[in-house]
């Protein structure tokens, strides 16, 4: 390897630069790793470059090939034990109760805190610690808050009310009419209303492939569209042959509209596949347009039950566990994947994109839409 004179010219600057901070054995080894690093001949260069005599880089080029063992820490220490800044829960004691005081007032401090209904960022957290005479960064605040365990946590759904003592046992109930149901030949439907959505150019959550740097546009304000207006889709979900029905309602979401869905999904999709039918079962959250105490619904029902000339049997599951329908996870969820940062643009757009959910269950869904009025 040749040695060119800007390689010297390197090894001086970089020598020079932290020469004071060397003490003997640190300059014969740096002196030494740069002659090793230029190969034959870099000692000579090396030596020219740094003031430190062959000898001592033969000595550095030794203990480098020796792999000695690292230097006791308490050798290698340049601050004193105990040196350095203190710890600020050293200097400013109390600093940890005064914190968690203003964190959690209701439950670890002062019911009485001043930051009790105040939005807490470490900036805020800082300036009442500085009222209270704790001089303390906001970098610093969010350092402290981890060593007492916190961290930035959104709320969590989890809360569902008290439990009844009966409530597995209603489920269980259920359960068992399901499968009776469907041992005997008969459907048992899933129903329900999916969130109502605004019809025009808005913004639908969720993101979808499109050719980089071209996002597709939509309003900013999400204002209703008086000639689109909204769009109620109402389902059907056949729990025993895993498909589904929505009817894409334009007027109000009513009873009427509701066993009007069921009618059309028995005749197109349930007739068909259930043809020695005596029953349907239906089960059904207990609130909205199929709500338990909703008399238009069973008024509704019976009309349709004495059409089909069968009987027509309800279960409501129990209060707070509306999201356990299984229409919830097994269609409507799929549905809303489906469409995903896709705008819904008007009516025959939502037809088709719930019309084309699919699962590797083997999922299929039907749709239409119902443009009937239905007064509330």
């Amino acid at each position: 390897m040749d040695i060119h004179d800007d390689d010297i010219d390197l090894i001086r600057i970089r020598f020079e630069k932290i020469e004071w901070a060397l003490d003997e054995r640190m300059r014969r080894l740096f002196a030494a790793n740069e002659a090793y690093a230029l190969g034959h001949g870099g000692v000579t260069k090396v030596s020219q470059a740094t003031g430190v005599s062959r000898r001592a880089i033969h000595v550095g080029l030794d203990e480098l090939v020796a792999a000695k063992p690292p230097v006791p820490e308490q050798e290698k220490r340049i601050r004193k034990v105990g040196g350095g800044r203190k710890s600020i829960t050293k200097t400013e004691s109390g600093v940890l109760i005064a914190l968690e005081q203003l964190v959690e007032p209701t439950t670890r401090g002062d019911p009485e805190s001043p930051l009790r209904w105040t939005c807490k960022s470490l900036r805020t957290i800082s300036e009442e610690l500085a009222r209270q005479g704790f001089k303390v960064s906001y970098p610093k605040v969010a350092d402290l808050l981890r060593e007492l365990g916190y961290s930035l946590q959104a709320n969590r759904k989890t809360l569902e009310g008290a439990d009844h003592p009966d409530r597995n046992a209603q489920f269980e109930l259920i359960n068992t009419q399901t499968k009776e149901t469907i041992a005997g030949g008969n459907p048992v439907i899933s129903v329900d209303t999916k969130k109502k959505e605004l019809v025009g150019a808005f913004k639908n959550n969720g993101t979808n492939w499109r050719p980089q740097g071209e996002p597709e546009e939509v309003k900013v304000h999400d204002f209703i569209d008086k000639d689109l207006g909204r769009a109620n889709p109402y389902g059907v979900y056949d729990i025993g042959s895993n498909t589904g029905w929505v009817s894409v309602g334009t007027d109000h979401d009513t009873a009427s509209f509701a066993v009007e869905t069921i009618r059309r999904w028995w005749y197109t999709m349930g007739k068909p596949r259930y043809a020695d039918a005596t029953k349907i079962m239906i089960t059904a959250d207990g609130g909205g347009s199929n709500g338990s105490k909703v008399r238009l619904w069973k008024l509704e029902l019976q009309k349709l039950a004495d059409e089909l000339r069968m009987s027509i049997h309800v279960s409501h599951l129990p209060p707070g566990t509306s999201k356990w329908n299984k229409i919830e996870h097994r269609l409507f969820s799929y549905i809303s994947m489906n469409w995903r940062g896709q705008p819904l643009i008007s009516h025959e757009v939502i037809v088709n994109l719930i019309a084309g959910t699919t699962t590797k269950a083997g999922l299929k869904v039907y749709s239409e839409l119902d443009d009937t009025t239905y007064p509330e």
